[in-house]
């Protein structure tokens, strides 16, 4: 089984999945932001394993960092966004969290998946 919060970067300029991207993971506590967790994207552009199965969500905000900035400069590309944050809200805690990024150089776009 997976986290119970997952995420993947496709690249919509080059038509691919963005690989190597770091994601943090923070949750809004007593007014400031904590960080939960960390990792990178593979291959497939994909982040499975943010946190444990097992681990036990709380109501509340939590964001996602992307740094777009590091993976744009492996690429050797000049991007307008160094890092992407999406700050989303968790309602109900026995539900999977799926927070796609589409990116690309000038722009990008995000949305609950599946």
């Amino acid at each position: 089984m997976s986290s119970p919060i997952t995420t993947h970067v496709l690249d919509t300029a080059l038509g691919k999945p963005a690989a190597g991207v770091p994601i943090q993971l923070d949750i809004l506590a007593d007014a400031s932001w904590q960080e939960l967790a960390n990792g990178a994207t593979d291959n497939d552009g994909r982040l499975r394993d943010l946190l444990p199965s097992s681990f036990p969500l709380a109501p509340g905000l939590y964001r996602l960092t992307f740094d777009t900035g590091a993976y744009y400069n492996g690429l050797k590309i000049r991007g307008f966004y160094p890092y992407v944050s999406i700050v989303f809200e968790i309602l109900h805690i026995n539900e999977h969290y799926h927070v796609p990024l589409l990116l690309n150089p000038f722009g990008y776009s995000t949305y609950r998946g599946s």
